[in-house]
């Protein structure tokens, strides 16, 4: 896992993100356990008001974990039904230490909210990204037309990533147009991922993250098992593999990509 040859660990990776809330864990256990496996930074990511205010509590306690401020299209009715209070509270987490707004976007996969309240609260957190000049974390399953068509629509902010990256070549090359990056999950170890691994070939190595979006798709071969970031190397090697990309080279892009996406 993440060794040269030697099985020296390989430093430098960072997790783009995690959900240090859900793991259910001492965050100080995960971090540790994580840098043991040289992964150095950690990006845990909010999909509600009350998680995001987590995730920034989290984050206020490490100097090598950053979190974002953000409301999952699975969340969009409850958002809504706050009314005025929603935004106003959103909008004072993104005032706080966090380096991007999201997760949001829209899934036609399960819906659990409503595809018109998605659409309307993916068109707010995207207004709010361009008004504050931060990054934006995208969510988006089995919506990609609408995805594109809201970001067009409302101009995808200049730093906006594709989290769990889930389409093909395609899709990759979409994204890429429109300036984002792409981040890659276990999900790209899968057997039967091979559309996605060609989505992964022809992305560009300055504009390729890598994830575990722990707790949740533990990479081959730790599939069954609760994901953790300490994984997220894992995933690396497949990657960089797919890349022709040493280890050292992988890791190293892992960061200065986060780096410069979340203009750190």
């Amino acid at each position: 896992m993440s060794e040269h040859g030697d099985g020296e660990v390989v430093r430098g990776w960072f997790d783009n993100h995690c959900h240090l809330t859900s793991l259910k864990r001492d965050p100080a256990e995960v971090v540790a356990e994580a840098a043991e496996h040289g992964i150095d930074h950690l990006l845990t990511v909010g999909c509600d008001l009350d998680d995001s205010a987590e995730a920034i509590d989290i984050a206020s306690r490490f100097d090598n974990v950053w979190a974002t401020a953000g409301v999952h299209p699975h969340e969009a009715e409850p958002f809504e039904a706050l009314g005025a209070d929603g935004p106003a509270r959103l909008e004072a987490l993104a005032e706080a230490d966090i380096v991007a707004i999201g997760e949001c976007g829209l899934d036609y996969f399960y819906e659990h909210s409503p595809r018109e309240a998605q659409r309307r609260v993916f068109e707010y957190q995207i207004d709010l990204a361009n008004r504050l000049d931060q990054a934006m974390v995208i969510h988006t399953r089995d919506a990609w037309a609408d995805t594109f068509d809201v970001l067009d629509s409302c101009g995808i902010p200049p730093r906006t990533v594709f989290h769990c990256f889930t389409g093909g070549p395609d899709e990759a090359e979409q994204c890429l147009a429109r300036g984002a990056y792409l981040s890659f999950s276990g999900i790209v170890t899968f057997k039967t991922a091979d559309d996605l691994r060609e989505a992964a070939r022809i992305t560009p190595t300055e504009r390729t993250l890598v994830e575990t979006d722990a707790p949740y798709l533990a990479p081959v071969p730790h599939r069954g098992q609760k994901n953790r970031p300490a994984l997220v190397s894992v995933v690396g090697e497949t990657v960089a593999n797919i890349q022709n990309l040493t280890l050292p080279e992988m890791a190293t892009a892992s960061w200065e990509n986060g780096k410069r996406l979340y203009g750190a």
